[in-house]
């Protein structure tokens, strides 16, 4: 089969121009239903730092708690993110990935009944359980579609839905629980899980009206398109680990794991408690407490396309991964030493959030080098998922150790991700090292 994909490109004779324009075509059907769902996941994920300003009161929610239940999600998530991705790629992403998105929607939407620490813990670990494979899942789809030189680009669109999901995210959750305080005779909290887990059933459905598992299943390719979306991928295939077991033994895989695991622990600490943070700095009000949030991240969505599009154009992933999280590193610390401050500190938590988002569509390139098939399935979902652990970790490090020293040690664990990428990451786009 290779040795056919590899003849495929030049019997087709195809230019430069009209591949970038096939692949600027795919990019336009098929981001926009990632990148809501992408939105839509992250939000169902962490609107919970904003509804904790009022559960805490309601049931007496304490910090503790609320780490507990933040880090129960990544549990459920972690352990059913392999068998998830292994589902998908067996039965196609079309139907696989739209069950997930109804299923977490409709146990979001039950958060509601929290009415106890131990149904709080049940429900946070079931919406694990639902959503786990949708990041593995999409990246696993995009390997189907784009050769490697061309998927840092794309990551970015698809991971831009990150920041952009807490800019609009965190105002509108700030003005539910402002604005629904009581109306139907529930909290504002309650309002907020019901109307945020609604978008999740409907793109469900969207999906699978839209959504194909492949290049020959979609009508807007022409056949000879199709035909060279398949040699691409196919002859890219060809150097790559395929085999479950081969992926296993490949060392690279697991120095990627640690690597997630430090920069998705400064993410997640960073977002699950900045609005604590902005509370403690006297911001009472959930919509100001929103619009402040939304600051960094909406810095950091830009941040995250230009150094994507610079990198995927230059070629060059070591120093543009390198460079952006150890500036995360910085902002944080800074952030932290001066919290005082707060214009200072707003803009140095802005450069961290840039600094540590900027990283990942670069990050995400590094599996799909080196990984096809059944590995990309498995790896991708290995990798997504011990990363979980960072959830774990970045909710619970900030519980228990306090936001000083909590935010010291999460500047201190994208340092050594920094070194960690650099050592790991080839230069250019072309070197693969496995």
């Amino acid at each position: 089969m290779s040795s056919i994909a590899a003849v495929a490109p030049m019997s087709l004779d195809v230019g430069q121009e009209e591949e970038d324009a096939l692949y600027r075509k795919v990019i336009f059907r098929i981001v926009p239903l990632f990148f809501l769902g992408f939105i839509i996941s992250y939000l169902d994920r962490v609107n919970i730092s904003y509804a904790k300003l009022q559960m805490a009161t309601d049931f007496g929610l304490t910090d503790a708690t609320f780490a507990l239940g933040a880090s129960v999600f990544f549990w459920g998530y972690m352990l059913f993110e392999i068998p998830s991705n292994l589902v998908l790629q067996r039965f196609g992403a079309r139907m696989w990935i739209a069950r997930i998105m109804i299923t977490w929607g409709i146990v979001s939407m039950c958060m509601v009944f929290s009415s106890n620490s131990t149904v709080f813990y049940s429900l946070r670990f079931l919406l694990g359980v639902c959503e786990a494979g949708f990041v593995p899942g999409v990246m696993y789809y995009t390997n189907c579609w784009l050769p490697s030189k061309r998927q840092s680009g794309m990551y970015s669109l698809f991971l831009m839905a990150l920041p952009v999901s807490i800019v609009f995210g965190a105002p509108i959750s700030g003005a539910i629980l402002d604005l629904m305080q009581g109306v139907g005779g529930l909290k504002g909290w309650h309002w907020l899980f019901l109307l945020e887990g609604i978008p999740s059933l409907i793109l469900g459905f969207v999906i699978i009206a839209f959504l194909r598992n492949k290049p020959a299943d979609v009508k807007w390719l022409t056949e000879r398109e199709k035909k060279i979306i398949e040699s691409n991928v196919t002859v890219e295939a060809g150097h790559k680990l395929s085999g479950i077991g081969d992926m296993l033994k490949c060392g690279r895989i697991y120095l990627l794991i640690i690597t997630m695991i430090m920069f998705n622990t400064g993410f997640y600490g960073l977002t699950f408690w900045m609005p604590t943070l902005f509370k403690n700095a006297g911001i009472t009000s959930s919509l100001q407490n929103g619009l402040c949030t939304a600051i960094p991240f909406g810095i950091a969505a830009i941040s995250m396309r230009l150094n994507a599009r610079h990198s995927e154009k230059t070629g060059e992933q070591r120093l543009h991964g390198t460079i952006s999280v150890l500036l995360g590193a910085i902002g944080l610390f800074l952030a932290t030493y001066f919290h005082e401050n707060f214009a200072f500190s707003l803009a140095m938590l802005s450069v961290a959030a840039a600094g540590i988002l900027s990283l990942m569509p670069i990050y995400w390139t590094l599996p799909g080098r080196i990984l096809s098939g059944s590995a990309a399935a498995a790896g991708l979902a290995l990798i997504n998922s011990c990363g979980s652990l960072s959830g774990i970790m970045g909710s619970l490090i900030i519980g228990f150790a306090g936001m000083q020293v909590g935010m010291y040690t999460l500047a201190a664990l994208l340092l050594g991700c920094a070194i960690m990428f650099y050592i790991i990451c080839p230069p250019r786009v072309n070197e693969i090292k496995e």
